[in-house]
């Protein structure tokens, strides 16, 4: 059986928080709702812009229009302060040697192609785009697993998201803790599998594949 690692993006592979920061709080600006905390900002995220913006706003009617000054700013601005975290690269390099992969993302797929054509050429990546239903519908697993030929997969993620994500495409998930959650909110989620450091994700990967 041909197995894949499927990766989501913001908090598992780059630290994107301070620059989802500053487009938030640029889009909350220009409709005079107040400035949120990184740490407010790490708890929006996860289930694409519009819910980031939903729940920055507090259910603001004009949700709309806030969104679409959050990408006026965050497209032009999704590189400033964002990068893989330490160790994520030489742990993706290991990886690569053995296993098929592919970043699966809800971030928006215009902000998804330049960072990972950045930091992570050659993988197959896909962000949220019309006409395929966004995470946790498994619809993107499936199609990315499609693209790299691999019948099973793990999935790896930093959220609640990733879980139910993973749950729902029937395959097991890997929660890695230096992401956005904390780790007793992913143990509510359901989450069974966990990975402290980026350098430790070969060691925990194997365990799981020794039981698929």
């Amino acid at each position: 059986m041909k197995i894949g690692l499927l990766w989501d993006l913001d908090g598992t592979l780059l630290d994107t928080l301070q620059d989802l920061t500053d487009g938030t709080n640029y889009a909350l600006r220009r409709f005079g709702y107040p400035e949120r905390t990184t740490e407010e900002v790490r708890q929006f995220v996860g289930n694409g812009a519009r819910n980031l913006l939903i729940r920055a706003t507090e259910g603001g009617e004009n949700v709309g229009a806030v969104l679409a000054a959050f990408h006026e700013y965050y497209d032009v601005h999704c590189q400033d302060k964002t990068g893989p975290y330490p160790g994520i690269m030489d742990a993706l390099a290991e990886l690569g040697k053995k296993y098929p992969m592919a970043i699966v993302s809800n971030k928006p797929d215009v902000a998804v192609r330049p960072l990972c054509d950045q930091y992570f050429p050659g993988l197959y990546a896909r962000g949220e785009v019309a006409g395929c239903p966004r995470k946790p519908a498994p619809d993107m697993v499936f199609a990315a697993m499609e693209a790299i030929g691999a019948e099973t997969c793990i999935y790896v993620g930093d959220s609640e998201v990733d879980i139910a994500t993973a749950k729902n495409a029937d395959v097991p998930c890997l929660s890695v803790l230096w992401g956005f959650r904390d780790e007793d909110v992913l143990e509510k989620a359901g989450a069974s599998h966990f990975c402290r450091r980026p350098e430790e994700l070969p060691e925990a990967i194997e365990a799981i594949i020794c039981n698929i």
